[in-house]
């Protein structure tokens, strides 16, 4: 047995203190898939995918029930324990020891130091850039303010937020440019989105998501980077090498391959592990296998991605302890690996190479 009892979830969110409605329950659940919080197709369900079935696998026991029971059974347990008490309850059964939760998505979801009580865990804050910029442009009032905010806002933030995230990597997006933009460029398109502000919009102008992705670069702690295909991001990867700031792909399934063969070209690049083994539920062994075959071990980071449901944590962290034992379980009995190094890569990945990114205690 490849026993791993402590988890670090090197990237999540709060979780939802209200009662759930099936509907509801399915909205978030079809988030956590990569859509938007809607419900599913007429004649259809949520419950019918990988992630589904693995709800109805790992989390019944947890509140008193059998394995697989149905879906509207389940969740009048849920309502009879209360959101509180069933959230304690699974929570505290996944063997997270610590979460890195990132505040920056809208929802009235717990904070970091709520996620930790329910858990009994630490807590952490990862800030995301582009909420934190909308901030500081709704407080001013010229370029000058806006950008010299820019970078106190972010440097500022250095100091008790355990990392950044951006989504500017997302579909090729800013972030596959390698060099910051020159100063004429970051002038006029923070006057541009100025100008535009009357309603309030949210931060897109290329330009400025490259100038606030290299802001981060300079401010001493680990970037997430969210990305469909990682190989988008060599030439980022490529220009911020050496420069003391850790780069963490977080990105989806099928692109597991292109993220374990960056983190082998830059010392500074690491991959996160989570919406990989979450989104392929049954085939979880054979994709973090595929991913072992190309990356450096201490490059490697769990992860739930978790947003709304206690319940995704508990999956998440099943699916990977479940999928860890099996691979490295197998690579013993063949004797292709030891023992001690099974159990040694397994703690790395589950927690020890997460504390050592985020200089975690």
């Amino acid at each position: 047995m490849i026993d791993t009892p402590h988890l670090v979830d090197q990237y999540c969110h709060g979780v939802l203190r209200t009662e759930l409605g099936l509907g509801t329950f399915e909205a978030h659940l079809g988030a956590h898939l990569g859509g938007a919080a809607v419900l599913p197709a007429a004649g259809t369900t949520f419950f019918d995918t990988q992630a589904g079935f693995a709800v109805r696998r790992w989390c019944p026991p947890l509140l008193g029930l059998e394995p697989h029971c149905p879906p509207a059974r389940y969740l009048a347990r849920r309502r009879e324990l209360g959101a509180a008490e069933a959230g304690r309850r699974l929570l505290r059964a996944s063997g997270i020891s610590a979460y890195l939760v990132d505040t920056g998505l809208p929802g009235d979801l717990t904070p970091p130091t709520e996620l930790g009580a329910a858990g009994a865990a630490e807590a952490h804050e990862i800030v995301r850039l582009e909420p934190l910029a909308e901030r500081v442009a709704d407080a001013s009032d010229t370029v000058e303010a806006l950008l010299a905010g820019l970078a106190e806002a972010v440097h500022g933030a250095a100091g008790a937020a355990v990392a950044f995230s951006s989504a500017a990597g997302a579909r090729g997006g800013p972030a596959a440019l390698p060099e910051p933009p020159g100063p004429a460029e970051v002038r006029g398109a923070a006057g541009r989105w100025l100008a535009g502000r009357a309603t309030g919009g949210p931060v897109t102008d290329p330009v400025l998501l490259r100038h606030l992705l290299w802001i981060a670069v300079t401010a001493g702690r680990p970037l997430q980077l969210h990305t469909e295909d990682p190989a988008s991001l060599r030439g980022f990867a490529a220009a911020t090498t050496g420069l003391g700031t850790d780069l963490v792909l977080v990105h989806r399934y099928p692109y597991h391959r292109a993220a374990a063969h960056l983190t082998g070209l830059h010392p500074h690049v690491y991959a996160d592990l989570g919406p990989v083994l979450a989104h392929t539920g049954a085939r979880a062994a054979a994709v973090l296998a595929e991913v072992l075959e190309r990356a450096p071990f201490g490059k490697l980071l769990f992860s739930s991605g978790a947003r709304g449901l206690p319940e995704l944590h508990v999956v998440a962290a099943s699916a990977f302890r479940s999928a860890l034992g099996r691979v490295l379980g197998e690579w013993v009995t063949e004797g292709a690996w030891s023992r001690t190094d099974a159990r040694r890569v397994a703690a790395m990945i589950a927690a020890d190479n997460a504390r050592r990114v985020y200089r975690l205690a």
